[in-house]
C-alpha cells in the first residue's frame, strides 16, 4: 500500500522541486575565464591549542596578471567566518609559536624584495620584519621555546661584506645588476640550469641560520650555523631544543649514482654537522618522535639495479637501525596526483605526524587515484584509515598531541579547502567554503570512474567526463588527455582544462596507463626502457572502451598531453591515424637531444640502458621525431620558451619543423617567460590564452568551425 502525502507535505515538495528547477536552469557551464575568479587554500597551519587554523590564500590578480598571496585564519569550532590576517600580496608560509600567540611569516614587499621573515603578533598590530639579509630567508622554523627560529638562506660572505659597506647609488645598484647579467658563465656541472629556476649559482647554497625572536622593532641580528658546499634542507628542531636536524645529500656530483641524502644534526648554538642517519638511499622529512629516541622519516632503499620508479616508504629510524614500516604496502606515500588547481603559490605540507605516545604515525597515501590519511602502527605496521573517499588530501598539520589535524581537501568538483579532523572519532568539519559562491552558479559535467581490460588484460583505470546536457543517443566528438610524469596519475582531483572541454559539448577521456602511481610498484615500474610503448596500447584500449558504449563520433576524436603527455601525444600520432586533431604541450620529441639538454641528467639507467653516444638507436627508436612522415594528424604545438625540463628545441620545435618539411598541418604557439609550469602556474593570462589555443585547435579539426587564426601568416 502506498502511503499518501498530506496536503501541506505536499506543498512543501512541489515548492522545493521548483526552487531546484529554478537554481539549476540558472547554472551555467563553466568557461576558461572563470579561472581568473578561483582562489586556493594553501600551508595549513593548525595553532597549538589547536583551536584556530592558519593559512595562505592564493588569488588572481588580473591587473598585474599575477598570484597574490594574504595569511588568514579561521576557528575550528565550526561555522565562523575566516579573518584576515595580512594584506599581502606576498606572504607565505605561516608558522605558529609554541605558546600559539604570534605567528612567523615570510614576506616579499615587491617583485625584487628578497623574502624575510616578519612576526604578527595574534592580539593585533602590524607585522614587523625579523631578519634581513641580502638574499632573503625562507623554511621558518620555531625552537621548542619560543625564543628562536631557524631558517634556511643561500647568503654568503660576500653579501654581508657589500651589505656592511653601507648603501649603495641606485646608478651603483644599476652597474651591478648589468655586469652581473653579462658576466660569462662558467660551468662545470651537469646539471647547471633548472625549470623556474633558470641558471644555477654553484657558489651559493641553502645554508641554516638562526634569528632570535626580539622585542624590538627593528631586525634581529642572524647567525649562520653551517657552511661549505652543500644544500641542508628539511630543517626540525630536536624536542629539547638544542640541535636543529636536517637532510643533505653531501655527494660532490650526485647525479653520478642514486640518490642518497642524510640525516644531520648541528648545535643550537653552532658547532660540528653530526651524521645522525644513514640508509642506501635519499631520507626526506624527518620528524623526531615525542621523546626524541626515534625519527620517523620517507625514504626509500636504492634497488640493486635503477628503476624507472621505486615508492617512497615509511621508516622508523632508532638504536642505529631504520624499519620500514610499509614493506607491504605497495601504493605511494604522499600526494601528487595530476590536477590544474593545485595552488599556483603557497606550500602543501605533508608531514609525518607522531601520536603523542609514540606508538603510530599519521601520513597520507595514494591508492588508485584519491589520497587519504592513514595511521600506521610502529609496532605491528598495521594501516588504518583516517579519512575515506573520492578526493585528495593535499596538505594537513597537527596539534603537538595529534589529536586535531587541520586539513585542505579537495575533489574532482571542488579546488580545496580546510577541514578539521578529530583522529579519534575521525569526523572532519569543514571550515571554509573558498569557491563555493562561484561553484554555485555553475553546472559541471558528469564524471565517471571506469575500469577496463588492455591488450594484455592488465586492469586500467579512468574516468570520463560527458558534456554538459548529454543526451542519449547523440553523437559527441571526444579528446583523449594524457598526463605527464610518466610517474603520476589523475584521480579524484579537480581539472578545470577537462571541466570547460565539458562545456564546451566534448567527451573527455582521462585514464592511468601502465607507468602511473598508486596501482602499485612493478604497475609503475614496468614501462622502464619501454617508453612510450605498451602505456599508448592502453590508452587506445580506453578509447575503444569509450567507443562502445555509442555516444562518441570515432571520426571526430582528439589527444593531447603535456610533458610525460606530450610525448605520448606525439607519439600516438605516428602510430595512428584516428585522431583528427592533435595538441602537444611542452613535450619530448627527440630522446637523443632531451638527454642532452633536460634540466636534470640520465645519467643513471634508470630510462635507458646506455647513453646516447654508445647506443643511439635506443634512443632513436623511441624517438616520436623519427617516425614524423607517418603523421596525417593537423598538430599544434604549445611550449613555453623558458621550458628547461622539456626545452622546445628538442620537443615541440623540432617536431613543428619536421612536419613544416613533410608539407604537413602544424602550428605553434609559444608562450614568452613560460617554463615547463605553464599550465600550473603560469601567468594567470597565458593559462586562460594556453585553454583557448586548445580547444580552438579541436573546434577546428573536430567540429568543423571556421577559424582562420591558424591559416599561414
Amino acid at each position: 500500500m502506498k502511503a499518501r502525502l498530506g496536503p501541506v507535505l505536499a506543498a512543501m515538495i512541489l515548492v522545493a522541486s521548483s526552487a531546484a528547477f529554478v537554481f539549476a536552469a540558472d547554472r551555467r557551464p563553466i568557461t576558461e575565464t572563470d579561472f581568473l575568479k578561483f582562489q586556493w587554500v594553501a600551508d595549513p597551519q593548525i595553532s597549538p591549542d589547536g583551536r584556530e587554523v592558519a593559512y595562505v590564500l592564493v588569488a588572481v590578480n588580473e591587473k598585474e596578471d599575477r598570484y597574490d598571496t594574504s595569511l588568514w585564519s579561521v576557528a575550528t569550532a565550526g561555522g565562523a567566518q575566516p579573518r584576515r590576517l595580512t594584506a599581502g600580496p606576498r606572504d607565505t608560509s605561516p608558522r605558529w609559536s609554541p605558546d600559539g600567540r604570534t605567528l612567523a611569516f615570510v614576506r616579499a614587499p615587491g617583485e625584487k624584495d628578497k623574502p624575510q621573515i616578519h612576526l604578527l603578533s595574534m592580539s593585533g598590530g602590524e607585522a614587523r620584519k625579523l631578519t634581513d639579509l641580502p638574499r632573503g630567508a625562507g623554511s621558518p622554523e620555531w625552537s621548542p621555546d619560543g625564543k628562536t627560529i631557524a631558517f634556511t638562506s643561500n647568503t654568503n660572505d660576500q653579501d654581508l661584506a657589500e651589505k656592511k659597506s653601507g648603501p649603495k647609488s641606485p646608478a651603483d645598484l644599476e652597474k651591478k645588476e648589468r655586469d652581473e647579467r653579462n658576466k660569462p658563465r662558467i660551468v662545470t656541472r651537469a646539471i647547471y640550469r633548472f625549470n623556474n629556476q633558470g641558471w644555477l649559482d654553484p657558489t651559493r647554497h641553502s645554508h641554516i641560520w638562526t634569528v632570535p625572536v626580539t622585542e624590538g622593532t627593528e631586525p634581529a641580528e642572524a647567525k649562520q650555523l653551517t657552511t661549505g658546499r652543500y644544500n641542508e634542507g628539511d630543517l626540525v628542531w630536536s624536542r629539547d631544543g638544542a640541535r636543529i636536524y636536517f637532510t643533505s645529500d653531501r655527494v660532490e656530483e650526485p647525479y653520478y649514482a642514486q640518490p642518497d641524502a642524510n640525516l644531520y644534526s648541528v648545535a643550537a648554538a653552532g658547532g660540528e654537522i653530526q651524521k645522525v642517519a644513514d640508509i642506501d638511499g635519499p631520507i626526506n622529512d624527518p620528524e623526531p618522535s615525542p621523546d626524541g629516541a626515534r625519527f620517523a622519516f620517507r625514504g626509500r632503499i636504492n634497488p640493486k639495479e635503477a628503476q624507472s620508479h621505486t615508492n617512497d616508504e615509511l621508516f622508523v629510524f632508532g638504536s642505529g637501525a631504520a624499519t620500514n614500516l610499509t614493506a607491504d604496502y605497495d601504493y605511494e606515500t604522499g600526494s601528487d596526483l595530476a590536477g590544474d588547481q593545485r595552488p599556483p603559490r603557497g606550500s602543501l605540507p605533508n608531514p609525518i605526524v607522531w601520536s603523542y605516545d609514540g606508538r603510530s604515525l599519521i601520513v597520507t597515501t595514494t591508492e588508485k587515484g584519491r589520497s587519504n590519511l592513514v595511521r600506521v602502527d610502529v609496532a605491528s605496521r598495521k594501516i588504518e584509515p583516517l579519512t575515506t573517499g573520492d578526493h585528495d588530501v593535499m596538505a594537513y598539520t597537527a596539534t603537538p598531541d595529534a589529536s586535531r589535524l587541520a586539513v585542505a581537501i579537495g575533489d574532482a568538483t571542488h579546488i580545496g579547502d580546510l577541514y578539521l579532523l578529530d583522529t579519534k572519532t575521525k569526523k572532519l568539519t569543514q571550515l571554509t567554503h573558498v569557491n563555493d559562491g562561484l561553484f554555485s552558479q555553475l553546472e559541471l559535467p558528469a564524471i565517471e570512474e571506469i575500469w577496463y581490460p588492455s591488450f594484455d588484460g592488465q586492469k586500467i583505470n579512468g574516468w570520463i567526463v560527458k558534456p554538459v546536457g548529454f543526451e542519449k543517443g547523440k553523437k559527441y566528438p571526444m579528446i583523449v588527455e594524457i598526463h605527464g610524469g610518466p610517474h603520476t596519475a589523475y584521480g579524484h582531483i579537480l581539472y578545470h582544462e577537462m571541466l570547460w572541454m565539458g562545456a564546451k559539448g566534448y567527451v573527455v577521456l582521462f585514464v592511468n596507463p601502465r607507468g602511473s602511481t598508486s596501482y602499485g610498484q612493478d604497475f609503475a615500474n614496468v614501462i622502464q626502457y619501454k617508453y612510450p610503448g605498451d602505456d599508448y596500447k592502453d590508452i587506445m584500449a580506453g578509447v575503444d572502451e569509450v567507443l562502445k558504449r555509442g555516444y562518441v563520433d570515432e571520426k571526430k576524436m582528439g589527444v593531447t598531453g603535456g610533458s610525460g603527455g606530450g610525448l605520448l601525444t606525439n607519439w600516438t600520432v605516428t602510430q595512428t591515424d584516428r585522431f583528427a586533431a592533435a595538441v602537444s604541450q611542452r613535450s619530448v620529441a627527440d630522446w637523443y637531444a632531451f638527454w642532452n639538454t633536460a634540466d636534470f641528467t640520465l645519467f643513471t639507467p634508470t630510462w635507458f640502458h646506455k647513453n646516447p653516444y654508445q647506443d643511439p638507436e635506443e634512443f632513436l627508436s623511441r624517438s616520436p621525431v623519427r617516425y614524423v612522415d607517418r603523421i596525417k594528424t593537423p598538430m599544434m604545438f604549445i611550449e613555453g620558451d623558458e621550458d628547461y625540463r622539456t626545452p622546445p628545441g628538442q620537443g615541440g620545435e623540432a617536431m613543428f619543423r619536421a612536419l613544416k618539411a613533410e608539407k604537413k598541418t602544424a602550428v605553434m604557439v609559444s608562450f614568452p617567460g613560460e617554463n615547463h609550469e605553464l599550465s600550473r602556474s603560469g601567468k594567470p593570462s597565458h593559462r586562460v590564452e594556453r585553454l583557448q589555443h586548445i580547444v580552438n585547435w579541436f573546434d577546428k579539426y573536430l567540429q568543423g568551425k571556421e577559424i582562420h587564426l591558424y591559416d599561414l601568416q
